[in-house]
């Protein structure tokens, strides 16, 4: 008896601390808790009873935590408890519960709730513990079985694109969305079909796709496209069978159309590459976003801040609980310096060709328009463009997507008031001195045979001085000058003009040139070329317009302002000749537009005063090749009221800088 009692009380101290050593509730509790805030879902479900078990599988589990976390953006998930300092017994015959506050970021702001665990003691052959016991409210405290968190992204109200005077360039307006019913196309189902393919500029396959989707019944609304919301085409497309319209009032809308297309640019739906670009930027895969130009440029200002919105549905889908909401802050209006009206007169006379054109005013610097053609119409991607256009647009060899404005170009002639205002500051060049020209051709020993020619309306002049050079637009004089100014110098002081330089616009526009290389070396030739803009200077219209600023602003090359709000009249570069040098040049330029002479003489237009210069740019692949495309450009203002100066170049025209003149004078007729 004795043996056995003491047989009896060891098995009950072995018992006993056995017990002491199981998990208790809270080491489950904060296991569990820990496991969470670091988002290891398959320890949680280790930590889980067996009737929570039975009700999902661990992958179950794990996957409706992520894809919730997922959808609502998730992040900083933190969660704070206290529990009992002092060691406590528990009835393992009892449910045992902890309070707990979860906090989590979210797409809709911070998500706060507070919430009981509730733990359960279970025993198996295997185990004996705690375990939690687990329901969807440990997820979020209001959700009960069968309720889903749903995701709400609030988007806001794009800002606008507007001109100086408040006129719109991209607004948010209003279109007819055009589609189909086939129940009502009663037989005429062809007809209505051959019809609207017509109308909308799309193909009949196209909309046997879009009628053929899965979900389409009978009397279901298929949308096909869009038209504007004063589109004269609409009479017609009524006349079909089984048209409807819907009408969507928050488009984008952009007015001015092909005038302004390389301006404004588009919005169109986001892609794929640009969703996984912009990750953590609130967008979705249902938003649009700027694709080019300015709407591309000011994104961030213009699409403003999404909101949010994260509720609990129950199994009706109705709002159950809002678990957060943040508001969405609408985007910023961009106000330009651009006027419509010169936007669209300078478009109209580029319009058909191709090339690039820019209207400044050369006493503020503020830019009054940026054309590129050819163009296109952005309202198109809004109206629901087909991949079959786009693709037309594409592959057409004309090139419409390109922006023109945004590139540069050898800028021929046009250059020649730059290098005559080196030399004058230089002192190479005295404007009253003659230069003796004899022959129409000029070269020196060592050229290997090439030449500089003079342009015919030259050749009637054997002495020129820098005036008579401008008027005529003398090639050999400033292929000499250039010589006598020398290529260190001249690369020098083209800096001032802001050369090599980022143009300092809130528009990227390309960086002019004057040189591929650092410097010109020995080659004598193509330091001449560049004397009248050939060789290898490249400039844009709009830098060629600045450059023009400083014989309007006493020698002080003016910043270009695109944005309202910035300041105007500011210089880029400061003093960068005399005012007499900027006289001189000024003088000289008002007499290539009035002296009879002149290359920018014809044709004459009554009651203007102009002062500019026409360049005609050769673009040769070598020094000897002959017969090269020609590219013409003529820039000028008006000397009276110098609040306009327009900078124009054409690709590949007959006559040169001949077709441009009239196109320019134009524009200032219709901006008298």
């Amino acid at each position: 008896m004795k043996w056995l009692k003491v047989i009896i009380f060891s098995l009950a101290f072995i018992g006993l601390a056995g017990c002491s050593e199981q998990p208790s509730p809270e080491e489950t509790f904060k296991a569990y808790m820990a496991a969470w805030e670091n988002q290891e879902y398959g320890t949680m479900y280790g930590l889980l009873g067996e009737n929570s078990k039975e009700k999902m599988s661990e992958a179950e589990f794990t996957e409706r935590y992520e894809e919730i976390y997922k959808d609502i953006n998730m992040s900083d998930l933190a969660v704070t408890y206290s529990l009992p300092e002092e060691e406590q017994e528990y009835d393992q015959e009892e449910a045992q519960t902890f309070a707990y506050e979860a906090s989590m970021e979210s797409m809709a702001g911070t998500i706060n709730f507070s919430h009981e665990a509730e733990l359960v003691f279970e025993e198996d052959d295997d185990n004996v513990s705690w375990a939690i016991k687990w329901n969807p409210s440990m997820i979020f405290a209001g959700m009960e079985e069968g309720d889903t968190v749903y995701p709400e992204t609030l988007s806001p109200e794009r800002g606008e694109i507007v001109d100086q005077n408040g006129e719109g360039l991209a607004v948010n307006g209003t279109i007819q969305e055009v589609g189909l019913v086939p129940a009502r196309m009663e037989g005429e189902e062809e007809k209505a079909k051959e019809g609207l393919a017509e109308i909308l500029n799309v193909s009949v396959e196209s909309i046997d796709q879009k009628l053929n989707q899965s979900w389409v019944q009978a009397d279901s609304y298929v949308p096909i496209g869009a038209v504007a919301d004063d589109d004269e085409r609409i009479a017609a497309i009524k006349e079909l069978a089984g048209t409807q319209f819907n009408e969507i009032d928050d488009a984008r809308v952009y007015p001015l159309g092909k005038a302004a297309a390389h301006l404004t640019g588009y919005v169109d739906d986001i892609t794929a590459e640009q969703l996984k670009e912009r990750e953590g930027e609130g967008y979705t895969s249902n938003d649009q976003i700027g694709q080019t130009g300015l709407e591309r440029v000011k994104e961030q200002q213009l699409r403003g801040t999404p909101g949010g919105k994260v509720s609990i549905l129950n199994e009706n889908n109705e709002v159950k609980e809002v678990l957060a909401e943040r508001p969405a802050a609408d985007g910023e209006d961009v106000t330009l310096t651009i006027q419509t009206d010169v936007q669209t007169a300078v478009y109209d006379q580029l319009k058909g060709d191709s090339g690039s054109a820019t209207a400044i005013n050369p006493s503020t610097g503020e830019v009054k328009a940026l054309v590129s053609a050819p163009s296109y119409d952005p309202n198109q991607f809004v109206l629901g463009m087909s991949q079959e256009r786009r693709k037309e647009l594409t592959e057409n060899p004309d090139r419409p997507f390109v922006n023109k404005f945004t590139k540069t170009y050898s800028p021929g002639s046009t250059f020649k008031p730059i290098t005559a205002s080196i030399g004058l500051e230089a002192g190479a060049i005295n404007p009253v001195t003659e230069m003796s020209i004899p022959e129409r051709t000029y070269s020196e020993e060592g050229w290997g045979g090439y030449s500089v020619t003079r342009v015919p309306g030259a050749n009637e002049e054997k002495q020129v001085n820098l005036r008579d050079a401008l008027i005529r637009s003398d090639n050999i004089y400033f292929a000499r000058s250039i010589l006598d100014i020398g290529g260190e110098t001249f690369l020098k002081q083209a800096k001032d003009f802001g050369f090599g330089e980022d143009i300092p616009l809130a528009y990227p526009i390309s960086s002019s040139q004057i040189l591929n290389e650092e410097s010109f070396g020995n080659n004598e030739p193509l330091l001449a070329d560049t004397g009248y803009g050939q060789g290898e200077v490249q400039m844009s219209t709009l830098h060629l317009a600045m450059t023009y600023t400083p014989f309007i602003n006493e020698g002080t090359i003016l910043k270009p302002v695109l944005m309202k709000n910035e300041e105007n009249s500011q210089a880029w570069h400061e003093n960068i000749m005399s005012p007499e040098t900027a006289s001189t040049v000024r003088e000289s330029l008002q007499a290539v537009v009035e002296n009879e002479n002149g290359t920018g003489y014809e044709p004459q237009v009554e009651g203007l005063e102009l002062a500019g210069k026409t360049g005609t740019a050769e673009l040769k692949q070598s020094l000897d090749q002959e017969n090269a495309q020609e590219n013409g450009w003529f820039i000028a203002w008006d000397t009276e009221n110098p609040d306009l100066l327009v900078s124009m170049m054409i690709e590949d025209v007959e006559g040169g800088s001949h077709y441009v003149v009239p196109k320019v004078k134009n524009v200032f007729k219709e901006m008298r």
